[in-house]
């Protein structure tokens, strides 16, 4: 098999150590990990047990210690803080826990705003980004600011930022701690038909049970260790 094409993400031995008043203390130890494409997966375990640290490796936001670490076949703990830059910016979406939106854009420019930054012209900006906000059942709001939006519309936007300039995987950090349930459930199914409408890989880091339970893979850390990996499907 050949593991560029059937997967969106493959780690192989990856640790990581952080020093603390020069001790070291491993986040990660050892971590063996292939995620194929369209794969909704979610990492799961106590504070500590190192998942967000594994989704920060996956997303180039931290690089590890020792090991390899591939997304679409290339090598990324072997890239420059260009070339990740750059892999941020074409091939992977973030949803962040706090949402990060720019609170003085409307929700249709924080959702053009990677779009601008990738060159793509402004009408076609536009007309994606309110196709998209209708998918997400944002229609009408389009020009609203985040102030002016619910912490669900807010990570609706989120999630329509993440996904409108076609990645090929979505990371997403406790997507629905800010959420009541109700909230967080319709996330969750808009997410799981993101994934399955637009071909995106979903890897999730969470401690809320309803994102277990709608993930079709549950990989389970404790300190720093993979101790179980469940496809629940």
């Amino acid at each position: 098999m050949d593991q560029s094409t059937e997967h969106t993400v493959v780690c192989r031995g990856v640790s990581k150590v952080y020093r603390q008043d020069a001790v070291a203390v491993p986040a990660l130890t050892d971590v063996a990990l292939e995620i194929p494409k369209q794969d909704f997966v979610c990492l799961s375990g106590p504070s500590g047990s190192g998942k967000t640290t594994l989704l920060n490796l996956i997303g180039g936001l931290d690089r590890p210690t020792s090991g390899e670490i591939s997304v679409d076949g290339r090598r990324i703990d072997l890239m420059d803080k260009g070339e990740l830059a750059e892999l941020r910016l074409r091939r992977i979406g973030f949803v962040f826990q706090a949402y990060n939106l720019i609170p003085v854009l409307s929700a249709r420019e924080n959702v053009e705003f990677v779009m601008q930054l990738q060159g793509v012209s402004a009408a076609e900006r536009a007309a994606r980004a309110r196709a998209i906000l209708k998918e997400v059942g944002l229609e009408g709001l389009e020009d609203r600011r985040p102030g002016e939006l619910s912490g669900g519309q807010q990570q609706r936007v989120a999630v329509a930022r993440a996904i409108v300039s076609e990645p090929s995987l979505v990371l997403a950090d406790e997507p629905t701690a800010n959420l009541d349930s109700k909230t967080a459930e319709n996330l969750m199914q808009l997410l799981r038909h993101m994934n399955t409408e637009h071909s995106v890989t979903f890897v999730f880091s969470t401690h809320d049970k309803l994102v277990m339970d709608f993930s079709r893979r549950l990989i389970t850390l404790r300190d720093g260790r993979i101790v179980d990996d469940v496809r629940r499907e």
